[in-house]
C-alpha cells in the first residue's frame, strides 16, 4: 500500500523499480487505487440497493393507484349519501374534507403496521445497511411522511371529484 497526492497509478514504475530493488523475487502485480478496491468490493451490494430502491420505487406506484381506486371505490358507493349531505347543506370542501380524511385514515393505519413490521424485522436488515441504524428515527419518520403525503395525494382526486356531485342527480341515481 502506498499513500500518495494527485494520480496514484503514475507512481507504478518507480514502485516496481524500488521493489526490484529491494528483492527481485517479489512481484508488483496488479496495482490498482484504493478507491477501485473498495468499488469492487461493494458493487455486489450497490446492484443490489439499486435493485431494492426500484422495487421500492414499484412498490410506491402500486400503493399509490391502489389507495386511489380504494378510495374512487368507497366514493363511487357513498354518492348518494354525498348528495344527500350536499343536499342538506354539506359544503364541498367539508365533503373533500371527509373523503381525503377517510384516506389518511386508511393510509395511517397501513403505514403504522408497516412501522411495527419494519421495527419487528430490524434485525434482519442490520447486516444489508451501511452508514445508518437499522432503528434509525429519522428514516422511519421520512418514510412515513412520504407514503402519507402519496397517500394524501391519491385521496385527493376522488375527493375533489366528490365535493363536485350535484346533489340532485346524487339523488336521482341508481
Amino acid at each position: 500500500m502506498l499513500r500518495t497526492t494527485g494520480d496514484p497509478l503514475t507512481y507504478v514504475p518507480l514502485v516496481r523499480r524500488e521493489v526490484q530493488a529491494l528483492s527481485p523475487r517479489i512481484p508488483v502485480s496488479n496495482p490498482r487505487t484504493m478507491e477501485s478496491v473498495m468499488q469492487a468490493a461493494t458493487s455486489r451490494t450497490s446492484f443490489t440497493m439499486a435493485l431494492l430502491g426500484a422495487a421500492s420505487g414499484v412498490a410506491l406506484l402500486l400503493g399509490l393507484v391502489g389507495i386511489y381506486g380504494v378510495i374512487s371505490y368507497i366514493v363511487s358507493q357513498r354518492t348518494r349519501e354525498i348528495g344527500v349531505r350536499m343536499a342538506l347543506g354539506a359544503t364541498a370542501p367539508s365533503v373533500r374534507s371527509m373523503v381525503v380524511r377517510q384516506g389518511l385514515v386508511l393510509a395511517g393505519g397501513g403505514v403504522l403496521l408497516g412501522l411495527v413490521a419494519a421495527g419487528g424485522l430490524s434485525r434482519l436488515m442490520a447486516s444489508l445497511l451501511f452508514g445508518v441504524s437499522a432503528t434509525d428515527p429519522l428514516t422511519y419518520g421520512s418514510v412515513a411522511m412520504a407514503l402519507i403525503v402519496v397517500s394524501l395525494t391519491a385521496s385527493w382526486i376522488p375527493a375533489t371529484r366528490a365535493a363536485g356531485v350535484n346533489p340532485s342527480s346524487a339523488l336521482r341515481s341508481e
